[in-house]
């Protein structure tokens, strides 16, 4: 990076809190600062909604995991514009109605205090440990990519958010998201547009698209019934659809994001605007992943994506391994690029034979390159999170021009902290509504409640710091962040369909249900290779269950609680 860069990365990640800060001066009420005001329309309900979700692992990550295994991905949000359409019509009504600040106040009125306590437990453990990872994923890579200081570039993308957050509550975090989400899809778009350009000149799109798809890359359905594969298309289409239905309907962090402004209309506006938009939007990242693996069939790759930690293990002896893994890889990069060029002039005939020539000479270089990381692990470098996580960092930095580098680092921030600001912001109010007011101090005032929330989202905020400082992830960043989600949004999801639709069900049911279902679930992630995305499907089940099996069992003597719905 130079100064070009370094001035468009410092302008844009403070220009726009500076001016959220500037719209949001005052002193707000405390429906203010927890809902913002009538001033949020859908569009912004939309954007914030769709920054919410799409965080620094979105594009850090993502590109990678198609770069190294196609854009099968995909199929994991195939199910959310399903669940977003039954959100519009069954959660955003009710919550309108009641006029709550959380989703966790409804399961209060609905049940008793502790499954509203449990259900906001379960929120802000599986939130604070993500919001973390939000700040770790982009500071790890960033670090090791600049030579940046990792502490300061975890306090760089975190301290900031924190700051600004406090201060101006739901409604800047919807002011700020809504431009730093355009500033996210306008960098995307220009990698985009780069990565198809320096292409080979006489390589059409339409061709690039054939190579990519003969290789493996564009495959983005898989039928397979097989529980233990992580993407398929019906654990996209049923676990997917849990997992938004939980993260939409129960999670504070996009309950905040639509309740903002306090209009059903808008709510559902802009939740619908999410249905047609964030597949088509991961899918183009996925493919910016597949044009990034095929300018790298054309310009050599390095043979490990993660180049300080392949230093490092150069500097402590093992030069002399992995040279030699070196020039095999090269000799394996210039082999597969010419059958690559002659394939995309081959005739029908000799097509197929040179397309599995190419796959063949590509696993050689996947071989060489897990060679590689094993050589890595014996110096002691190994690297905390897959190598495919620098893939595209590395492209913009080494490939794009002066000042879109800039753009695109900024990307990286703008996500961080678009995501970070709305977990912050769901944390402290969630833990000022549903624990520190009704258990410590019941009959405040509304501006000590402002207070209060504002100290809380400062201090999960540096819980989420702390969290960063000690993180080590061994997941694929993208990955790790669904699999959290997914380990928790099946037990809270499910004591909130008992409570839409299984009017019998009382307190005391549906909350030791959930207990349950939620230790069923952890156990099976520690002891089974069950793909994670059907923990969301197993979680709520398992609560529906139990809670209509205690009901009729253990708690059938209860008398039934005041249901307001």
């Amino acid at each position: 990076m130079n100064r070009i860069d370094y001035f468009v990365l410092i302008a844009t990640i403070l220009a726009i809190p500076l001016y959220g800060l500037w719209r949001t001066r005052g002193h707000p009420s405390l429906g203010q600062y927890l809902k913002g005001d009538a001033s949020i329309r859908w569009g912004t309900i939309g954007l914030s909604v769709l920054a919410t979700q799409a965080g620094p692992i979105t594009f850090l990550s993502m590109p990678g995991q198609a770069y190294e295994s196609g854009i099968g991905f995909i199929q994991n949000y195939f199910g959310q514009p399903f669940a977003l359409i039954v959100v519009c019509a069954i959660f955003v009504p009710i919550y309108q109605r009641l006029k709550v600040y959380t989703a966790y106040e409804y399961l209060g009125q609905r049940f008793d205090r502790k499954t509203r306590l449990l259900g906001a437990f379960l929120f802000l453990v599986q939130r604070g440990i993500a919001a973390g990872i939000t700040i770790y994923a982009p500071a790890i890579i960033l670090s090791a990519l600049l030579g940046w200081d990792l502490n300061l570039t975890i306090w760089l993308a975190g301290g900031f958010v924190i700051a600004y957050t406090v201060v101006g509550g739901t409604k800047i975090v919807s002011l700020t998201q809504r431009y730093q989400i355009l500033v996210i899809l306008v960098g995307m778009a220009l990698a985009f547009g780069i990565a198809v350009h320096r292409l080979p000149a006489d390589l059409s799109f339409t061709g690039a698209l054939s190579i990519a798809g003969k290789m493996g890359k564009l495959q983005a359905v898989d039928f397979s019934i097989d529980p233990s594969r992580r993407y398929t298309f019906w654990s996209g289409i049923l676990g997917g659809f849990f997992l938004s239905l939980s993260y939409f309907g129960a999670d504070q962090s996009q309950v905040q994001r639509y309740l903002a402004g306090g209009s059903l209309r808008a709510s559902r506006i802009g939740l619908l605007f999410n249905a047609i938009v964030k597949v088509p939007m991961q899918f183009l990242i996925l493919l910016l992943g597949a044009m990034v693996f095929l300018f790298y069939q054309f310009e050599k790759p390095p043979m490990f994506f993660n180049q300080p930690t392949y230093q490092r293990a150069i500097e402590r002896g093992y030069g002399p391994q992995l040279t030699a893994l070196q020039t095999q890889f090269d000799n394996v990069f210039t082999r597969k690029r010419d059958t690559i060029q002659a394939m995309s002039t081959a005739s029908a005939e000799n097509s197929p034979a040179l397309t599995a020539h190419v796959r063949e000479l590509d696993a050689q270089a996947r071989a060489i390159r897990d060679n590689t990381k094993k050589i890595l692990e014996q110096a002691g470098a190994s690297p905390k999170n897959k190598d495919s996580d620098y893939v595209f960092i590395t492209f913009v930095l080494h490939h794009l021009p002066h000042g879109i580098i800039g753009l695109l680092v900024a990307v990286i921030f703008c996500a961080t902290m678009s995501a970070t600001s709305a977990v912050l912001n769901a944390l402290g109010s969630t833990t000022a509504v549903d624990l520190y007011r009704p258990l410590i101090r019941p009959k405040a005032t509304d501006h000590h409640y402002v207070i209060a929330t504002k100290v809380l989202t400062a201090a999960w905020g540096l819980v989420a710091i702390a969290i960063a400082s000690f993180a080590s992830l061994v997941e694929n960043l993208v990955e790790a962040g669904n699999i959290l989600g997914s380990v928790f949004y099946g037990s809270i999801l499910g004591l909130f369909l008992v409570a839409f639709f299984m009017r019998n069900v009382r307190g005391s049911a549906v909350f030791f249900a959930a207990v349950i279902a939620q230790t069923l679930v952890l156990v099976l992630f520690f002891t089974s290779s069950i793909g994670y995305l059907w923990y969301n499907v197993i979680g709520c089940t398992a609560v529906l269950l139990f809670a209509w099996i205690l009901q009729l069992t253990v708690f059938r003597n209860t008398q039934p609680a005041a249901a307001r719905q």
